[in-house]
């Protein structure tokens, strides 16, 4: 399904920090062991608790994520518009859409 995420008061730095405390804090204490720190276990540490985005739809003409799910747009692709949030419609979400529909992603990886 499709998840709409507006952060207000949010902030990447603080959230990858406070899942790193608690991860140490979890082995330090003989909860977990130092192999048992993978990505899966990061990720559920995170307090944003959201599905990593596919898309991210930067309105007003900024090309920056301003900490804004650092951790979690590892992979996600990028759409910037000049449009401001409050302008932006129907349409410009549909061009969004169609604009993200026709890239080819690679998670990382490479194509040659």
């Amino acid at each position: 399904g499709l998840h709409l995420v507006i952060a207000l008061n949010y902030g990447g730095y603080y959230d990858i920090l406070q899942a790193t405390k608690s991860i140490v804090n979890k082995a330090m204490n003989g909860l977990l062991d130092v192999e048992d720190i993978n990505k899966n276990l990061f990720d559920q540490e995170l307090e944003s608790k959201c599905p990593n985005p596919d898309l991210l739809i930067r309105t007003g003409g900024e090309q920056r994520v301003s900490n804004f799910l650092l951790w979690q747009l590892a992979y996600t692709e990028f759409y910037f518009t000049n449009t401001l949030f409050p302008d932006f419609g129907e349409e410009d979400f549909k061009e969004a859409i169609m604009n993200f529909q026709q890239r080819h992603r690679r998670f990382g990886g490479h194509t040659y």
